[in-house]
């Protein structure tokens, strides 16, 4: 393979002279590249030829130190720069680094260009890829047949880092981890700078942000420095990607060695088998969760099934036949779903939430007060909670305080995310377990369809609208509301005025008017105006009992109508 040395020694190029960094004359070049802007750090590789006319450069001197300290770090052939362009001769602090470093740094005669030094050096290092390429296609062979053989990520990490000779880590796409390999040689182990769970988060955010978003898109290992209790250390990130779409990252920590070409090339292959390995792994996933799906969708149809299936399914999906249980929905969607241009990727971004949240919601199982079984459906968290038919019935209200809590939380883990949760009634039986799921069903549907801003509601908040909606038709609904209030909405239609939801308020505070006027942010003397105002138009005081109920069941009638 061509070293810096032959250089010296090429016609074409006569003329060319070493300026400093001798002991780096044996280093070989693989290719040659450009330097015009400072953003190719990331991207050096090793045995790269470099050349500069030194415009970047030119009025920096901790710039030109950088250059030399960076193209060093990156195991880099040298760095060539055109003279009598922008330097007369080379600042002596790039000399003396250079020096140090043992970085072979020279000049390039004025009269040739760029372009024609790359297309002489690239002829005379051809021949030297012919073997670079058989070591590269003998180790995608290897790692090809380690994944066809089921071999799996371990084993494929284990190899490359017996191939690179540094430690490494494999991460998805949210930087979690999924395995790691570490080695023998490595002063500082894995162990000792991250945190190595799997299926946790590796680095902070300080360190994921400085990832560039078009990484997936340029498909080559970048550079970055890990800071842990003072000390750096260099890395190699690889993005795991197909067609600009991110399955994940390998980290080579470079503890024991620097990269070198060689290195480069088992990275990209790496990065091309564990592709394919996240997209099996992926889709084995998937028919997991349609066999779950599927038993689920029957059991809560209420199409009837046999109860020795019911049994045996019930038993290997974690439910129990005799417990009685209750269902909880959980509805997401983006608050911001224009933030998405690509649906397939919002799609892949809504999967992934929602496998972290049915992850967190068996983590925090303990305080359902029953056993939990998580999983999801679409756009929603179907979570069923079982008690033994020995312990009391739950009641509503401690169904709602635990839906609340799972609210809570998710909203604290999730904040791009809007959650609503309905909650069914408890039923004795598996077999029922279908009229909770139901129930739960009924109470999103209504809260979209009434505009109530409630976050968690169960099934019996929602009991007179129910019955409302599904035995009094459409026209009578019309009817008794015009009857009964159709003079204040219309009071409210014509001059702007919000008596409508002040009477609601009303209802809701039992009457209280300093309570109601608080929640409504306005002053108390501005509520009891409203209410004197509506008790003209009502032409009553609010004080006989059956007007009272049917102005509240106006007030239904005025939600179910979508009069708001």
């Amino acid at each position: 393979m061509l070293t810096v040395n032959d250089l010296l020694h090429i016609k074409a190029i006569e003329g060319i002279k070493l300026a400093a960094g001798h002991t780096g004359m044996i280093n070989q070049i693989s290719i040659v590249n450009i330097i015009e802007n400072p953003d190719v750090f990331d991207w050096l590789s090793p045995n790269e030829l470099i050349l500069s006319t030194g415009y970047i450069f030119k009025d920096s001197a901790e710039l030109q130190d950088r250059v030399i300290q960076e193209l060093a770090e990156s195991n880099c052939a040298g760095l060539v720069i055109k003279m009598k362009r922008y330097f007369d001769k080379l600042p002596q602090n790039m000399i003396d680094l250079a020096d140090k470093l043992g970085f072979p740094l020279l000049e390039l005669p004025f009269q040739y260009t760029l372009s024609q030094v790359i297309a002489i050096i690239n002829e005379k290092t051809n021949a030297g890829y012919d073997s670079l390429n058989r070591r590269s296609l003998d180790l995608h062979n290897a790692l090809f047949k380690i994944a066809l053989e089921g071999g799996g990520i371990e084993q494929i990490t284990a190899e490359l880092s017996a191939t690179i000779h540094n430690p490494i880590v494999i991460l998805d796409r949210y930087w979690n981890l999924l395995c790691y390999k570490e080695h023998a040689e490595a002063i500082t182990p894995l162990e000792q700078m991250i945190p190595l769970v799997i299926s946790k988060p590796v680095f902070g955010a300080d360190f994921t942000d400085r990832i560039p978003n078009y990484m997936s898109e340029i498909k080559r290992s970048i550079k970055r420095s890990y800071f842990h209790n003072g000390q750096e250390f260099k890395c190699r990130i690889m993005p795991v990607a197909v067609s600009s779409f991110v399955y994940g990252f390998i980290v080579v920590f470079q503890t024991v060695r620097k990269l070198v070409e060689f290195d480069y090339l088992a990275l990209e292959n790496v990065s091309t088998i564990l592709a394919l390995d996240r997209i099996k792994a992926r889709e084995i996933e998937e028919v997991k969760l349609k066999i779950r799906q599927d038993f689920f969708d029957v059991l809560l149809s209420g199409n009837p099934i046999s109860a020795k299936m019911i049994d045996t399914l019930s038993d290997m999906h974690g439910l129990q036949e005799k417990y009685a249980y209750y269902c909880l929905l959980v509805h997401m969607e983006a608050k911001d779903p224009e933030s998405y241009s690509n649906m397939v990727i919002h799609k892949y971004e809504l999967e992934h939430i929602a496998k972290k949240c049915v992850q967190l919601i068996n983590e925090w199982s303990e305080s359902a007060n029953g056993e939990v079984t998580c999983y999801y459906r679409n756009q929603q968290i179907v979570i069923l909670v079982g008690r033994s038919e020995n312990k009391a019935a739950i009641t509503k209200n401690e169904a709602k305080s635990y839906a609340q809590e799972i609210y809570d939380r998710l909203h604290h883990q999730q904040k791009g995310i809007a959650f609503f949760i309905g909650v069914g009634g408890q039923y004795k039986t598996i077999h029922m377990l279908y009229k909770s799921f139901f129930e739960a069903q009924e109470v999103l549907r209504l809260q979209q369809r009434l505009k109530y801003n409630r976050i968690v509601s169960h099934y019996e908040d929602f009991a007179v609208y129910h019955f409302l909606d599904n035995n009094v038709n459409a026209v009578e609904m019309e009817r008794f509301f015009q009857k009964t209030l159709g003079a204040v909405a219309e009071h409210d239609h014509l001059f702007g005025t919000s008596f409508m939801s002040t009477l609601e308020y009303y209802f809701k505070y039992n009457h209280n008017v300093s309570e109601a006027a608080k929640a409504m942010y306005i002053h108390r003397n501005t509520f009891i105006y409203r209410i004197d105002k509506t008790k003209e138009l009502l032409h009553s005081d609010l004080k006989d009992a059956d007007e009272l109920l049917q102005i509240q069941l106006a007030l239904k009638l005025y939600r179910l109508l979508n009069k708001t």
